[in-house]
This record gives C-alpha cells, sequence and structure tokens, in this order.
C-alpha cells in the first residue's frame, strides 16, 4: 500500500469514525428531526444528504401517462357481477402495479381524521413526554424512533421522518401503555384496518384462482402493525429523501396519507405519483405475498420524496407478525406451482424475513433477493 493509498484508507475510515459520532449525536438527542426543525436549522445536516446518484432528480419522474389505479369497493358483497369486476381490477393492479388505492371501504371518514390527527398530536406534544418512547429494542411493542436503520453502513443516508411503532396484534399492549393523544382513536382505527384487511386477503385469494378464504386462512391476518410517520418540512428537499427507496417486508400494507404527497412508486422503470385522494386508503403487496404467490403479484418499491411543506403525516398499517417469535414456514402456495411454475423461493418464517429486512436496512435492494431459489 503506497502512502496515498494509506492517506486516503485512513480518511474513509475519520469519515466514517465523524458520520457514526454524528449519527450517535443526533439518535442521543431523542428528538429526531423535529427537534433538528424546532432547533431552527436551516441546513440539512450532512447525516441526511444523499449522495448525487441518490437524489430524486437523478431519477425517472413522470407525471400524467399513468393513471394510477383507484378501485371502488362499494357493493363488494352485495351483487356477484360487481364481485368479480372487483376481484379482477384488484388482480390486475397486484400483478401489474403492486399498489392500489381503494375508496368506499367502510372506514368512516371522521376515524380517517381523527388517525391522522392522534399520530400529529402524539410527535408535536412536549420532547420530555415523547422521549420515553424512544427506543431501538425491536422486540417494544410502542417504539418512538427516527430511522430504524440509522446505523446500517449500507444506508446512503438517513432519511427525513420520524416514526412510532405500535404492534396491535396478535398480542397487543394494555391500552394505558399507548400514547394518550392517539391512544382511543388507535385501537378504533386498528379495528377497522383488521375488517378491511380480511376483505382484501378474500379479493387476493380470488385472484389467484384460489378458495375467498385462503390468505386468511394461513394466517396473513394475524399480525398488525401500525406505524405512523412524521415527515417535517425540510429546509433543502432536494438534497434528501423523506423515505428512501425500498419495498415492504410484509403481506400487505394499507395506508391513510394527508393530502400533501410525496409518495411516489415505481412503475415500468418511472417514478409516479400517488395522489392524495381524501377519504382513499392505498394498499400495497409485500414482499411475503410476492414471494407465497410466486411472483403472481409483485412488492414493488415505493419512496417519499422530502418537501419544503410540512409535516406530513402517514399512517402504515402492516400485516404481519413482524420480529416476535414464529415458526410457521411461508413457501410459494402449492395450488400455484406446476411443472411450467417451479418455485421460485425457499420458504421462510416471517421472523427470519424480517431479521433479515432490518440488518440490510433501506439500502436500495430487495430483501426477496436472499431468498430466491
Amino acid at each position: 500500500m503506497g502512502v496515498s493509498d494509506t492517506d486516503n484508507y485512513q480518511a474513509t475510515i475519520q469519515k466514517s469514525r465523524d458520520r457514526m459520532s454524528d449519527l450517535k449525536a443526533f439518535d442521543d438527542t431523542k428528538a429526531g428531526v423535529k427537534g433538528l426543525v424546532d432547533a431552527g436549522i436551516a441546513e440539512v445536516p450532512q447525516i441526511f444528504i444523499l449522495p448525487p446518484k441518490n437524489r430524486p432528480e437523478y431519477s425517472d419522474t413522470c407525471g400524467s401517462q399513468f393513471n394510477f389505479p383507484v378501485i371502488d369497493l362499494e357493493g363488494m358483497n352485495e351483487d356477484p357481477i360487481k364481485h368479480k369486476e372487483i376481484v379482477d381490477k384488484v388482480r390486475d393492479a397486484s400483478e401489474t402495479w403492486g399498489f392500489f388505492q381503494v375508496v368506499n371501504h367502510g372506514i368512516p371518514t371522521p376515524v380517517l381524521e381523527g388517525m391522522l390527527r392522534g399520530t400529529q398530536e402524539f410527535f408535536e406534544q412536549d420532547i420530555e413526554v415523547k422521549k420515553q418512547y424512544y427506543t431501538r429494542d425491536v422486540t417494544k411493542k410502542v417504539a418512538h424512533i427516527s430511522n430504524f436503520d440509522l446505523y446500517t453502513p449500507s444506508v446512503p443516508a438517513a432519511n427525513w421522518r420520524d416514526s412510532i411503532f405500535f404492534s396491535m396484534a396478535p398480542n397487543p399492549p394494555s391500552p394505558e401503555e399507548f400514547p394518550r393523544p392517539c391512544r382511543e382513536i388507535l385501537m378504533d382505527y386498528s379495528k377497522h384496518v383488521m375488517e378491511l384487511g380480511k376483505s382484501l386477503f378474500e379479493l387476493l385469494s380470488e385472484g389467484l384462482g384460489l378458495n375467498p378464504s385462503y390468505l386468511n386462512n394461513i394466517d396473513c391476518t394475524e399480525g398488525l402493525s401500525v406505524l405512523g410517520h412524521y415527515y417535517p418540512a425540510c429546509p433543502q428537499p432536494e438534497l434528501a429523501i423523506g423515505t428512501s427507496k425500498h419495498s415492504d417486508n410484509d403481506f400487505i400494507t394499507v395506508l391513510l396519507q394527508d393530502h400533501i404527497g410525496g409518495l411516489q412508486v415505481l412503475h415500468q422503470n418511472q417514478w409516479v405519483d400517488v395522489p392524495p385522494t381524501p377519504g382513499a386508503l392505498v394498499v400495497n403487496i409485500g414482499d411475503l405475498l410476492q414471494l407465497i404467490s410466486n411472483d403472481k403479484y409483485v412488492s414493488v418499491e415505493h419512496r417519499v420524496l422530502a418537501n419544503k411543506v410540512g409535516p406530513r403525516i402517514s399512517v402504515a398499517c402492516f400485516f404481519y407478525t413482524g420480529p416476535f417469535p414464529s415458526s410457521k414456514l411461508y413457501g410459494p402456495i402449492t395450488e400455484l406451482l406446476s411443472e411450467d411454475n417451479p418455485p421460485k423461493y425457499r420458504a421462510t418464517t416471517v421472523e427470519d424475513y424480517t431479521h433479515y429486512f432490518r440488518k440490510k436496512g433501506l439500502d436500495g435492494t430487495s430483501a426477496l433477493l436472499h431468498f430466491k431459489i
């Protein structure tokens, strides 16, 4: 190793140490990104600055030539013709987009608005109250965190958002453990989303040519986690990202978003905006459903842009049991396999898949590749 190589190596090590101490200093405040904004920063700190090649402006963003799928669930169980139309739409969207919006889904508007408001109120309460929930312990059933993968070396930059995690099924914590601003609404909203989830899994089962109860019977609705996100206004949104490009590590996700927008989906190699639609919910296929459907349904990459306007509030509900102990193996569904369609993935437990996903972090690659045969 020549002198200049040694210098470069030592400079790299020093940079890495500096970054680690910056990350730790940020983490130790327990105040999250909101704490930085409240302190009046005018520039994005280094730990949040994306390398130029990862910045959204370098990607293909398109607006108008694609119509993001919207599916009206009204009359889903009353009219057999309507029911078949809805199944066809869900199947088509799940095969081609991996995403769709649902309207007339049965969750009352005041419940949706209350859930967004309760989430915002959690993040905007006094820092000393909020700090008591801040933790990196993944076994906690209530956890406030900024960037679950903050310390993962392969992640290009920290994301411009704070989060609050709740494990709502199968074994929720006692109501007193939930933060006061969102306690009641969280329990109410979760009940509604679980009902909607069961209906969506019936439609998705039929779309695969299976019995409507198939996916519910194999426990796709056993676990439900709720993740509230708070994206503060960003002084230099072109340098940062709200949420890095990733796909979800669950069976399906049901997302409630406010009016601000910023969610984009990768469709035919182009980033397409998911328009905020009052009263609608966004549904997307997760990695585990792509795995068990043997690529019939697709888990698609998506991201959230940083924005000068904020805060943006969203609430994502993940159907899976997450990091909690599980022994049930999930592999490609036997009924879907044939000589022409052999299994493309090895079986895994939800726990193992979750651990791999979390260890890898949002580094821009798919966790599914690790489970390919």
